[in-house]
């Protein structure tokens, strides 16, 4: 029914199903992780009125399980992207995965996927810094480009003291191009 994918990883299409309703996929290795891409494989819909909460769970400096809300999944929106990196720190909050007693491994986090009413789902908050930036990618691909032309440029500075004329060459001032 679920699917989850990280950059870089084998396609993961066979979670654990530890409940009736809650699923769970284990992340190796997580801590080198940015962003997981949970999704439904279309072979089985939700039932009517019916959606998936996704969670995800690391061991914190104890040992212990701390489980965040990403978002969700529906038949609607059948995949989501998460951004999963800067969630390592944070406090965990209210979860249907609590009286589990899931194994939990250093190096593993997980993927918990539960089941419930869309109503339900409409009234959970997710944890903010999951989600994945809104700004286009067009944009966000120009500005970064710039910042590196910019930085690049720069990197080839040298004062009015250190030219030696030359006629072939053309100088820009450094302030042109960043007021540009």
């Amino acid at each position: 029914m679920f699917g989850c994918l990280v950059a870089g990883r084998l396609v993961q299409a066979a979670p654990q199903q530890v409940a009736e309703d809650k699923f769970v996929f284990d992340i190796p290795d997580y801590e080198n992780i940015n962003h997981v891409v949970v999704f439904m494989l279309g072979t089985i819909p939700f039932p009517e009125g019916m959606g998936g909460s996704v969670y995800f769970c690391y061991p914190d400096q104890s040992g212990m399980a701390v489980w965040q809300l990403l978002g969700f999944v529906t038949n609607e929106k059948p995949s989501a992207i998460f951004k999963i990196s800067g969630l390592k720190s944070g406090k965990g909050s209210q979860h249907p995965f609590g009286a589990m007693n899931l194994p939990q491994t250093p190096t593993v986090a997980q993927i918990g996927i539960s089941v419930e009413l869309l109503e339900n789902l409409a009234q959970q908050t997710p944890v903010a810094s999951a989600a994945v930036s809104s700004v286009d990618s067009f944009t966000e691909f120009t500005q970064k480009m710039l910042d590196n032309f910019y930085n690049f440029a720069s990197s080839f500075a040298v004062t009015q003291a250190q030219m030696t004329p030359n006629p072939s060459e053309a100088f820009i001032p450094a302030n042109v191009v960043l007021k540009w």
